[in-house]
Order: structure tokens, then sequence, then C-alpha cells
């Protein structure tokens, strides 16, 4: 039974997420497309899995980073299957500055960061509201003993 439920909250947060990230796109890049969803889900679900790994305590904004690291990969794969090999031509960043092969850029890393916080926080929160989890706490700087 545990494993049933543990499945059904991946399938949650994971469409959850990706619905999350459509509608992001959305409202500001006025479309979308299906794939998004997928590549979305992907993210939100890293993104929640990081405080299911590691400690309460690491601070907020090194999850963050870590968050937008990892964002950045999925779009660079993601990019590369679906943009390059498949052609099906979704995003293409070749006139941003700091752009590799137009599937990532820096100003898209830095805005993963800042839209991990909200997906961090969302996920602790889903879990500790619809899963019954333990209720999310934050820090924002290491203790320094």
């Amino acid at each position: 039974m545990r494993m049933l439920l543990n499945i059904f909250k991946s399938i949650f947060l994971f469409v959850f997420g990706g619905c999350i990230y459509c509608l992001i796109e959305m409202l500001f890049r006025g479309h979308t497309h299906f794939t998004m969803i997928f590549v979305g889900g992907v993210c939100f679900l890293m993104c929640g899995m990081l405080n299911e790994v590691i400690p309460w305590e690491m601070p907020l904004p090194e999850q963050m980073i870590i968050c937008a690291v990892n964002i950045t990969a999925v779009e660079f794969v993601a990019g590369m299957i679906l943009n390059v090999w498949l052609n099906l031509n979704v995003w293409d960043y070749s006139n941003m500055p700091l752009n590799i092969m137009g599937q990532i850029c820096l100003p898209f890393s830095v805005a993963w960061f800042f839209l991990s916080a909200v997906g961090i926080i969302m996920d602790d929160y889903l879990r500790h509201w619809i899963f019954g989890e333990e209720k999310p706490r934050y820090t924002f700087r290491r203790r320094i003993c």
C-alpha cells in the first residue's frame, strides 16, 4: 500500500509541476508545447526531491542553486532531443547572451534560480498538506558554530 501511495504521490507531483510550468510559460510567452508538461514535471520532481535527500537545515539559497543547475541540465538534454534531434523548435535561445547551442543560456539559468524557490516551497507544502509529510521549515544561511 505504501508503494502505491509513493507512486501516486510522484505522479501527482509530476503532473502538477508540469501543468504549473506550462501555465507559467503561457503567461510569459503566450504559448507552450505539450512536451513542456514532461520537462516541467521532471524539474518539479527534482526540486521537490531535494528535501527528501538533504536535511532541512540546508539554506534555501543553496537548494535553489542546486535546482537551477539541475533544471539547466534537464533543459539542455530536453533541448538537444526536442529541438535539435526531433526538430520541434520548442525554444531557441540563440539570440540570448551566453547561450550554449541555443538550448540553454545564463539569463534563464538565473530565472530558474528564482523560480526554483517557488517549486521547492510548493512541493514541500503539497507533500505536507496532501500527503501528511513533515511541515516544511527553511533557513536562509548556514549556522556558524
